[in-house]
């Protein structure tokens, strides 16, 4: 009876819930701009833990009881949006339109050519701010992109700031970067330093990276790829954040932001600020470093609004520079870790020639949005780089005290070392301070500054489904190269007799320059236009650009005065590219695209042996390049699948080497492969990504050469077997799998394992002068890594905060990430840098 009694009650309790009745919300969110679907966002029916997170194609069906509900859009990167729903039986709010939490985000992603994925007919892949955050951790900025299909990095230098990337095989020379649309490779060699940016991370919020021809309307670098950059602009919504972390070997991370958000008289601010140290993973790799932005923006009226931008990241680092072999490795104290580029100088550590590093690039843009009418609008960008910094070097008559051999690593017979192989300077310093010719071993810095100035307009037009683009570029660069004298190590004054328009027994000290002072100067005008057809079904562009590339050279070492400075010499670069995008029903959709780059060689190949001389025999580059793409997105599930083939033409290198130069012209090479990555949700609390990619990257022909000695005279001309040979340090085979779950409201885990094969070493063509030479490179073993993160959300009173753990290569995986061809191309003969072991990094957020 009691039995009965309690059953009788528990239906009576329940009744008034049963009575309420179940209803189903549904619809589809997306990105307010370019209607791309928001995967993962959150949705929840407010005071409740009632909620879901959207599908992969953006939508989401949640079932709440009937009645009436405020349901809460949020993702990161946007404003949240209430929305009051009364709900019976089912409830189709269809579209729903997040609007980013910046004010001026949707100019600054037409000018950098950010694309929307299945429209625009190119291989992309975006990594979304919660992403960056979750799980970039202590790791480098480039190494955030391993989990997209094609790239290789590795910390190479070991050091903070010191990552390298390569992108289908290219690295950063052939790999076009833009930041809110302005192109920052350097202007001579076409290069990135990672460690100019390093406090980049901090004020992201948003990165794509475009493979291949990319949508970039520029004349850019771009062979293998473009990475895409998008900063924090002015914050929609008042408030801010301050962030706290710690991890291995020392490391501390503090930084903050604030936000007055769009003030009713039309003005907004946003200031973020950072400081990172720590001792570093790879002995003697100790840093310091700061970051800062800031976002002044005014909203004139409806048709105009100007921004100001500035941001950067001054920094010093530490890093090894020389590779040793692998048993070496085995045999030191310190194992993977050790590094051999370093002595104590007063008890503390000093690094020794090309493992320092100190430099600050600020970044500074005024730019101007005009909107002429609903369909037409112009965005102007004035910018300015005004940089300063470089690395240690070690300079003199007996510089090889403190050097070792390239690139075996090894000391010369008069390396001075301690009996713990740690370089000698109190030894140096005694041998310095006892010279009656001052010093004849001294530490320098080479200088590496520039100012660079440039201007960027970009006018875009609708005419129906019609999209035109045109606009100028234009940049004026002069980059500030020389040796200053930083210490003497003990000796009185130092004698240097590069310059030949001062005695060559003038003392010199500190500050004053020696070895050689010049000037690379680059000018570039240059001219896009891009006309887009977008409908429903299908979509397609073509894409033009031209510049004149002008270069000039000033030496005031070398040269007297009055015959210091070049003629300007003209390139006339120019590209072509075009792809069309079909839908076929509504979750298929297939693509091609192709282009050509007529490029202009480098600054350095210009003037390949450090004088003014010009290289009357450089040539264009030439690249031509096809894709083919199919895509498929449905509720659950979404799979890109890419072939690509790229044959670059007509490279030039210049490699130096004791006073040796080797210009090499004429170099060919294939780059082709197919690539793969998909997205599967199958419940809301769970999304897994996995990619694979193959490459096959080789260089096609065999060359000859000039080598010139330390007087640029020539030493004779050679052949470089090189046909056939894998292009080096960029695995061409990757695979990740990443796995995110939400193990209980608001604690979120993820698991991502990497790995990567078919990784060759790199090496010198100017070793390879005999036919029997023509083998391949020695390739490295295949290795994986696992990286795990967690995140807790919760309240701190009335501020929303969050706690996160990284734990980056869990089981510890020793894995060769560089090295350098040996005599017999295996593992016993080449030189290596082993990646990092086990890290973690912890931190702590709270927004306000």
């Amino acid at each position: 009876m009691r039995r009965k009694n309690w059953v009788l009650s528990l239906i009576l309790f329940l009744a008034p819930i049963w009575a309420l009745g179940q209803g189903v919300i549904k619809g589809v969110v997306v990105d307010s701009n370019s209607g791309s679907p928001l995967i993962g966002a959150a949705v929840v029916i407010e005071g409740t833990t009632i909620g879901l997170s959207t599908n992969v194609d953006g939508s989401f069906a949640l079932k709440v009881p009937e009645g009436k509900h405020t349901l809460k859009f949020s993702y990161v990167g946007y404003l949240d949006l209430e929305m009051p729903v009364d709900v019976s039986g089912e409830l189709n709010l269809g579209t729903i339109k997040l609007e980013p939490s910046s004010v001026d985000i949707d100019e600054v992603l037409v000018t950098a050519s950010f694309v929307r994925d299945r429209t625009t007919p190119v291989a992309v892949s975006t990594i979304e701010p919660k992403i960056i955050i979750e799980k970039l951790s202590n790791k480098e900025f480039p190494e955030i992109l391993r989990i997209t299909p094609s790239v290789y990095a590795t910390r190479q230098g070991g050091g903070f700031g010191d990552s390298r990337i390569y992108l289908r095989g290219f690295d950063s020379n052939n790999i076009g970067v833009l930041i809110n649309g302005i192109p920052v490779n350097d202007m001579e060699s076409g290069k990135v330093y990672w460690s100019n940016w390093a406090g980049l991370s901090d004020v992201t919020s948003n990165q794509q990276v475009q493979r291949g021809l990319g949508a970039s309307k520029l004349a850019l670098s771009s062979v293998g790829g473009t990475i895409n950059i998008i900063t924090k602009s002015t914050d929609a919504k008042q408030g801010g954040s301050v962030y706290y972390g710690m991890g291995n070997d020392g490391y501390t991370k503090q930084n903050f932001t604030v936000s007055t958000g769009l003030l009713d008289n039309g003005w907004a601010v946003t200031v973020s600020g950072g400081y990172t140290k720590g001792d570093g993973y790879i002995q003697a790799t100790n840093f310091e470093g700061y970051s800062y932005f800031v976002n002044i923006s005014k909203k004139i009226n409806e048709k105009h609004t100007v921004t100001f931008n500035a941001f950067g990241a001054p920094q010093w680092h530490n890093q090894r520079s020389n590779k040793h072999l692998i048993q070496e490795y085995r045999d030191n104290p310190n194992g993977i870790k050790w590094n051999s580029d370093f002595g104590y100088r007063n008890g503390k550590i000093y690094t020794s020639a090309y493992a320092y590093n100190f430099y600050h690039k600020p970044q500074m843009s005024l730019n101007h949005y005009w909107k002429i009418d609903e369909s037409s609008m112009l965005v102007t960008n004035l910018y300015a780089s005004l940089a300063t910094g470089g690395g240690r070097r070690v300079y003199g008559l007996n510089a090889n005290w403190l050097n070792r051999q390239y690139p075996s690593g090894l000391p010369y017979d008069n390396t001075a070392l301690t009996a713990e192989g740690y370089y000698d300077y109190d030894w140096v310093i005694q041998q310095n301070a006892a010279s009656l010719n001052g010093s004849t071993c001294i530490i320098a810095n080479a200088v590496n500054d520039h100012q660079w100035y440039g201007a960027l307009s970009t006018y875009t037009k609708n005419i129906d489904d019609l999209k035109i683009t045109a606009g100028f570029d234009g940049r004026f660069y002069n980059g500030v190269h020389a040796y200053k004298v930083e210490d003497l190590l003990g000796g009185k004054y130092f004698l240097d007799s590069k310059d030949i328009n001062r005695p060559a027994n003038q003392p010199l000290y500190k500050g004053d320059y020696i070895n050689y002072h010049n000037l690379g100067q680059v000018l570039w005008l240059g001219l896009f236009a891009q006309g887009e057809y977008v409908t429903d079904q299908y979509s397609g562009f073509l894409s033009m650009a031209v510049a004149d590339n002008m270069f000039r050279r000033i030496d005031y070492f070398q040269y007297e005065p009055g015959n210091r400075t070049t003629p300007w010499y003209d390139f006339f670069p120019w590209n072509v590219k075009a792809g069309f995008n079909y839908k076929v029903y509504g979750e298929h959709n297939v693509f091609v695209n192709g282009g050509y780059i007529k490029r202009a060689p480098t600054f350095r190949n210009a003037f390949p042996n450090y004088t003014n001389e010009f290289n009357n025999d450089v040539k264009y580059e030439s690249i031509i390049t096809a894709e083919l793409g199919y895509n498929y997105t449905a509720k659950i599930f979404s799979v890109k699948v890419n072939l690509f083939r790229t044959q670059w033409n007509d490279r030039g290198l210049v490699k130096s080497l004791a006073g040796q130069t080797a210009n090499i012209t004429g170099i060919n090479a294939l780059h082709q492969g197919v690539e793969v990555e998909g997205v599967v949700k199958p419940i809301s609390k769970l999304d897994i990504r996995a990619m694979f990619s193959w490459g096959d990257y080789v260089w096609s022909d065999n060359v000859n050469f000039t080598l010139f000695d330390q007087n640029q005279q020539a030493i004779g001309t050679y052949n470089a077997y090189i046909k056939n040979v894998h292009v080096g340090n960029s695995a061409q085979v990757t695979a990740a799998l990443s796995v995110n779950y939400e193990v209980l409201p608001k604690l979120k885990i993820g698991a991502d394992v990497s790995w990567y094969a078919k990784n060759y070493a790199d090496f010198d063509p100017t070793k390879r002068t005999s036919p029997e030479s023509q083998v391949d490179a020695w390739r490295m073993p295949n290795y994986y890594i696992i990286d795990l993160d967690a995140n807790y959300r919760f309240k701190i009173g009335n501020l929303n905060a969050s706690v996160y753990g990284n734990v980056n290569n869990l089981l510890n995986t020793e894995y060769i990430a560089d090295a350098t061809d040996g005599s017999l191309h295996d593992a016993m003969t080449s030189y290596v840098f082993f990646g990092f072991g086990r890290t973690w990094s912890t931190g702590l957020r709270i927004n306000f």
